[in-house]
């Protein structure tokens, strides 16, 4: 596989083929487990008109093309006796930070992304996040974070957090040898994706696979993987209530979770 490509793009056609539609935004259909899904992905856009939006990030029109594809989907599965599982294909290093991006409402955008990938999750699209590369910021909120599942490649280079080490070094005032150091006892601040599955947010970390050239082994399992999140998120509820069940959550998030049933409590007797 060439290394010119990104991993979105990788694994974008490693399960549904080309894309119907040109880069940003790369959209086609791929099979799991005996049923046509829909495969969602951003990618590198060199011919860009926003130049901080070039790379593999959710800018303007990315936020706006994530939203029109993911409500397209909806759209064609509305009379549908059983709606088709829609799978974000997550390679996104941030959100396109820019004073032309932020005037014209890149916040607009990605909440878009958001509003669209959320609404299809709660009429019965089960919305799969697969990540593969970095998953940052902004970007990953408009780009998977909506899934009913979330399922990651153990490998280097895939990650869930708020800023990349550098940025968070410069914040905290630290180095990037202390900040790494600091996530290995705060889980939340760890840049390891291991660290990541602790929180509970993870319905499955996959191991042993190539990121960067997987095999036709490797890309069976994924599907496998894929397949067996679209079967169990049919048979949850539509919201995100699963990411707070888990051993993992429950120990890793029990200050979180009692916030939550601190503040239901209030909400109710209100």
């Amino acid at each position: 596989m060439s290394a010119n490509r990104s991993r979105g793009e990788i694994w974008f056609e490693a399960l549904a083929g080309k894309s119907l539609e040109p880069a940003p935004i790369l959209s086609g259909s791929g099979m799991l487990g005996g049923e046509s899904a829909q495969f969602i992905a951003v990618v590198p856009d060199a011919h860009q008109r926003f130049p901080r939006a070039a790379s593999n990030v959710v800018g303007l029109e990315q936020g706006w093309l994530l939203a029109k594809t993911v409500r397209a989907t909806m759209i064609a599965d509305s009379h549908a006796a059983e709606r088709r599982p829609i799978v974000a294909v997550v390679d996104v290093a941030s959100q396109a930070y820019g004073r032309r991006e932020e005037t014209l409402g890149l916040h607009l955008a990605c909440a878009a992304a958001v509003d669209a990938y959320a609404s299809a999750r709660l009429v019965g699209h089960p919305v799969i996040a697969l990540i593969v590369g970095p998953a940052m910021s902004g970007a990953f909120l408009a780009h998977g974070y909506q899934a009913n599942r979330i399922v990651a490649l153990d490998a280097p280079g895939t990650l869930v957090h708020a800023m990349g080490r550098e940025a968070a070094a410069r914040v905290t005032r630290r180095s990037v040898e202390a900040l790494d150091a600091l996530g290995e006892t705060i889980i939340p601040m760890s840049y390891s994706m291991k660290a990541f599955d602790q929180l509970g947010l993870l319905h499955r970390l996959i191991r042993d696979i190539d990121a960067d050239a997987p095999t036709a082994g490797h890309i069976e399992t994924v599907r496998e993987v894929l397949a067996a999140a679209v079967a169990d998120a049919r048979q949850g509820p539509p919201d995100l209530s699963n990411r707070l069940s888990s051993p993992q959550a429950q120990k890793n998030r029990a200050a979180s979770i009692e916030v939550r049933r601190r503040l239901a409590l209030q909400w109710q007797d209100n």
